[in-house]
């Protein structure tokens, strides 16, 4: 009798990753779960809910009939997510850390250890498929484009597509939640975890500050205008409508302030009136910190559709340059509040091709007076 593929699937405790897992075992692979502790501080209070979650992934493995291991993975996670998460903040650009997390922790610490264990493949309960075309694994959007998450995967290279599959990538949410609810799983209506868990239900500034020492100073318009103070320049995010405490509105009209840049050298925060204003508005980003899941750098001459955040609409846009260092994206229209920190994921129809970190974003079509920041300002991304 032919051996079983060995495949280890990371356990969450959560309803995606338990029906990964079960639709696995059902296959006929050899499976087995791994729950990966990723944060330490603050573990004992209501914030994170790790404790809560290994009871959960044990009583599905439990369940489905398969052995779990629970592997401390913190002290990785705090060097390779966390210090980048922290460092980011302080130069004022906004990171994103699950797209950080799932290359450095899901798919390289995480995959070492399953490929230590003897396992041929790993799996994730992501929304997301893997198909191999001509010798080259691709990564393509999930059927349901509603939770389709390629978009926080496209650092992922050859070698670890090669180790992956994503059982998930042709089922709808609701058909996974049913199969979970049909099979007698406990968490099968279980809430999805949402934002970043290091940080899980506490104010976003407050935590922040536990790391990063807060620097207020002024909120200021285009002319240099003082209109309210700001906490932190990390604290915002282009863009950003709630939570800047500006009370009343320029020249009495009733159009809401926003956060269109900020001025580093300054510590100062430049605001907006209306959603569409000039200075929210890019035709055109630079991106660093490649990654071209085929290991080679796109075509310039095509027309890709791009997303500069998640849950955004693909976005037609073509390359100018695409090398392995820098991209640069001109868009066939105007994308709103482009954030430097983010990351820019680009698309060949359903393919993911790969992206960056959005480094820069130029205005579009705006006037001399809106092209500058308040006098003395000097802009800085973020």
């Amino acid at each position: 009798m032919a051996r079983k593929q060995k495949i280890v699937v990371g356990l969450s405790g959560g309803v995606d990753s338990a029906v990964a897992a079960l639709l696995l075992k059902q296959q006929g692979f050899d499976v087995t779960g791994l729950f990966m502790k990723n944060w330490e501080d603050d573990d004992t209070d209501e914030h994170c809910t790790s404790r809560q979650d290994l009871v959960d992934a044990v009583a599905v493995a439990d369940r489905i009939g398969i052995d779990i291991e629970a592997v401390n993975f913190s002290a990785e996670y705090k060097d390779r997510v966390f210090s980048e998460f922290l460092s980011e903040y302080q130069a004022g650009r906004t990171p994103n850390p699950d797209v950080l997390c799932n290359a450095e922790i899901k798919f390289k610490s995480f995959l070492d250890h399953a490929m230590n264990l003897g396992a041929d493949r790993i799996a994730t309960g992501h929304y997301a498929q893997v198909r191999e075309v001509d010798g080259l694994h691709q990564l393509l959007k999930a059927e349901d484009g509603s939770k389709d998450q390629s978009y926080f995967l496209y650092r992922l290279n050859q070698q670890q597509l090669a180790k992956t599959v994503f059982p998930l990538g042709t089922l709808y949410k609701r058909d996974v939640r049913e199969i979970a609810r049909r099979e007698g799983l406990a968490n099968h209506d279980k809430k999805d975890s949402t934002g970043i868990c290091f940080i899980g239900e506490r104010p976003f500034r407050e935590f922040l500050n536990r790391y990063l020492p807060a620097n207020p100073g002024d909120i200021v318009t285009t002319d240099g205008i003082r209109v309210g103070k700001h906490m932190g320049l990390m604290f915002y995010t282009l863009g950003q409508r709630q939570g800047l405490g500006i009370g009343g509105t320029r020249n009495g009209d009733g159009d809401a302030w926003y956060v269109a840049r900020k001025d580093m050298a300054n510590n100062r925060l430049v605001v907006v009136q209306g959603h569409e204003h000039p200075l929210l508005l890019s035709d055109r980003l630079t991106a660093v910190n490649l990654n071209w899941i085929s290991g080679e750098a796109p075509h310039t001459q095509w027309v890709y559709g791009a997303k500069t955040r998640y849950r955004q609409k693909d976005a037609a846009c073509s390359l100018s340059k695409a090398t392995d260092t820098q991209c640069v994206v001109d868009f066939a229209e105007n994308q709103w509040a482009v954030t430097p920190g983010q990351s820019l994921v680009i698309y060949e129809s359903r393919v993911c091709i790969g992206g960056g970190i959005i480094e820069s974003a130029r205005p579009a079509q705006i006037s001399p007076r809106d092209a500058g920041c308040p006098p003395g300002a000097q802009a800085s991304g973020g």
